[in-house]
């Protein structure tokens, strides 16, 4: 089993350097810098998209861009717990093949994403494409 360590450094105020295990900053505060709650969802398609690309890049689609976004519903009482976070995944390529491209998302959400394995069980996820030629 491997062990990841990440830090976070309280700087002043409400402003924290955080620190990935490859010790690289990121940047916690407002306005100037990301929100704690808004690293959940980025985590989690910046991990699915990592897998996607890689995995449509194998099977030789011809993918030229592609851009994931999610939308979060949270309560509105604290904690403000994550309920749902649909993700939308909009590739652009030549050709793309669409059963491909979901087999590609289905791997990534269900086989290779830690981040996606270890929220499907507390929040409801939902993903969906878009094949735009380009």
């Amino acid at each position: 089993m491997s062990v990841d360590k990440v830090s976070a450094q309280w700087v002043s105020d409400q402003v924290f350097l955080l620190r990935d295990h490859f010790d690289f900053p990121v940047v916690m505060t407002q306005p100037m810098g990301v929100n704690g709650a808004d690293l959940l969802p980025l985590s989690l398609i910046g991990c699915a998209a990592w897998d996607v690309i890689s995995i449509l890049k194998k099977q030789r689609q011809r993918v030229k861009a592609m851009e994931v976004s999610a939308e979060s519903e949270r309560e509105d009482e604290p904690p403000w717990r994550f309920r749902c976070i649909r993700i939308l995944y909009r590739i652009y390529g030549q050709d793309l093949d669409p059963e491909r491209v979901q087999r590609a998302i289905d791997l990534a959400e269900n086989k290779y994403c830690s981040v996606y394995v270890t929220l499907k069980a507390a929040v409801d996820l939902q993903s969906r494409f878009e094949i735009r030629n380009g």
